[in-house]
């Protein structure tokens, strides 16, 4: 009787969604288009026009679609990441790459919730920040802040966080490889250098190949190295999440959520090769568009003035983060290599 009553509540869920998921997907392919015709980064035109459509977040027929957008269309493309990876595109790389990644990653986010804590912010939104420097820019907020508890002011640091690594990775897609030349990098180095420091991978495989077709490829497999910190890295904030939630007294998340639970799974089936390529490529690109629909639904829920109002200290937060990753990534390659 329950399963009857569950299947037959399916149409009319879908006909509740409906209007607000395709209010996003629309904003989707826009952003998708401006991006691939204007070089810009798809998830900053998602996030641009999506605040441009936050009427549409009100009491309405898009609410729900937009909620759902946000939050479920979100953990989804987080989990189909998971096909752009494998493990044996870990162990190609050799040890130097692997530990200038590792040690970048975790040193990044380190400093940066020290770093918050003294700039008088939340430890959580230093972990948000760094997580998104260090990992693959708007891709690692956005599932970060799918792993972090809910709190008044989650969506607007999200959003921030979203608008600034997006900015700086393109900014760092034009400086970078001029920073390789200057230092005298050869091909591989250069390579291992773009894909351990630009925040996202579009701007990653822009830099690299604009240099080389060997920095290209060094740079690409470099990032997605990083890419596959974010599970190591999700589980942390959520058992740093569980403990401050114990503390306080409120709920505890779950210690594995469900969307990580299926990256994982995702990484070792791709790990494997029985997965054709066109099912990996095509679960790849649905990620992307879940991920892009998802950061226009957050967008439409929020407003402009929210943004303004961030201060200088979460933008100077950001920079540091920036020039300390560029930093450390040359002088672990002067040592490691």
């Amino acid at each position: 009787m329950t399963t009857a009553l569950t299947i037959g509540a399916v149409p009319g869920q879908v006909r509740l969604l409906f209007p607000g998921v395709l209010a996003c997907g629309v904003v989707a392919a826009a952003s998708t288009f401006l991006s691939e015709h204007y070089g810009a980064p798809v998830m900053l035109f998602a996030l641009l026009l999506g605040i441009a459509m936050n009427f549409l977040s009100g009491e309405g027929a898009c609410k729900p679609g937009i909620e759902f957008a946000g939050r479920t269309l979100l953990r989804i493309g987080v989990a189909l990441l998971g096909l752009r990876i494998t493990v044996g595109q870990v162990v190609e790389l050799g040890w130097q790459p692997v530990a200038i990644v590792v040690i970048c990653v975790g040193a990044t986010i380190l400093l940066s919730m020290l770093a918050a804590r003294l700039m008088g912010f939340q430890t959580l939104f230093g972990l948000l920040s760094g997580g998104a420097t260090a990992i693959c820019g708007a891709s690692a907020a956005m599932a970060l802040a799918a792993a972090l508890p809910n709190h008044p002011l989650k969506e607007r640091a999200t959003l921030f966080t979203v608008v600034g690594v997006s900015a700086l990775s393109t900014l760092a897609m034009i400086v970078y490889p001029m920073i390789a030349q200057a230092a005298g990098l050869d091909p591989r180095a250069a390579g291992t250098f773009l894909g351990a420091t630009i925040h996202d991978v579009a701007q990653v495989v822009g830099a690299g190949y604009s240099m080389s077709q060997q920095t290209g490829d060094v740079a690409t497999l470099v990032k997605l190295m990083r890419v596959a910190m974010l599970l190591p890295v999700i589980v942390f904030a959520v058992v740093l999440s569980r403990r401050q939630a114990g503390e306080s007294g409120g709920p505890r998340p779950p210690l594995l959520p469900g969307f990580v639970i299926a990256f994982a799974l995702l990484v070792a089936i791709n790990s494997t090769g029985w997965l054709p390529s066109f099912v990996a490529k095509g679960g790849s690109d649905f990620s992307r568009w879940c991920l892009v629909a998802a950061i226009a639904g957050i967008g439409m829920k929020t407003q402009l003035k929210d943004l303004v109002t961030v201060g200088l200290k979460p933008v100077l937060l950001m920079i540091g983060e920036t020039v300390f990753l560029v930093v450390l990534a040359l002088a672990l390659l002067h040592w490691l290599t």
